[in-house]
């Protein structure tokens, strides 16, 4: 039985991805898991990608929030954190796509093992097309010399992030957010299973 209460909020900062923000929530739409809610921060897109999104806001599991004007994505997860009330968080940015069994596995994952932080094995694609294996298990020691969890791989407890905030910064601003995690929790620990498709991209900061 899943719970009357959210077990996990998906949280995605969306910024003028018009040609691929349909295939991102419709990842999350198709999760074979249902006890989610998707938080949509769209951080003042043009107007082709709110008309998009606008689509998706009658639906009950999904809220959007419209930002009066550009503030990063840092800003926009710190915010969807504020605003997130459930056991689990995940991650998903706004052109990369989740498999039907991402929420599921991950979410049984974590409850087995009683862990606050996990990631995934995923696949490229877009400019690349390759199979990204990640340690099996980090430390923040070994994070910072091999930093390769996607973030939307990841799920973390929801009360690991209290106080902890994405920095504001042009780019990485999520490792940032990774390294403070894991001083908290000790350990993340890998799914080895491709569960995510993370887009590369000639725009993407961080490609």
């Amino acid at each position: 039985m899943e719970n009357k209460k959210t077990e996990i909020d998906i949280i995605l900062p969306n910024y003028n991805s018009f040609e691929f923000i349909d295939k991102t929530i419709q990842s999350v739409l198709n999760q074979n898991f249902t006890n989610w809610r998707l938080i949509i921060i769209d951080d003042f897109s043009d107007k082709k990608t709110k008309k998009k999104i606008k689509k998706y806001e009658k639906l009950k599991k999904i809220r959007v929030y419209w930002l009066k004007k550009n503030k990063g994505a840092a800003y926009c997860r710190n915010f969807a954190i504020n605003k997130s009330n459930s056991n689990y968080l995940a991650f998903i940015d706004s052109d990369d796509i989740w498999e039907k069994n991402k929420l599921k596995l991950q979410l049984h994952y974590m409850k087995k093992h009683n862990y606050d932080f996990t990631y995934t094995y995923y696949k490229t694609i877009g400019l690349k097309s390759r199979k990204v294996i990640p340690p099996i298990k980090y430390d923040f020691d070994s994070f910072i010399k091999n930093t390769s969890i996607a973030t939307s791989t990841m799920m973390i407890k929801r009360k690991i992030a209290k106080n902890i905030k994405f920095t504001s910064t042009a780019i990485c601003e999520d490792y940032h957010f990774k390294c403070k995690v894991l001083k908290k929790v000790k350990f993340a620990y890998c799914l080895k299973k491709y569960l995510t498709k993370y887009r590369i991209r000639k725009k993407s900061l961080q490609s």
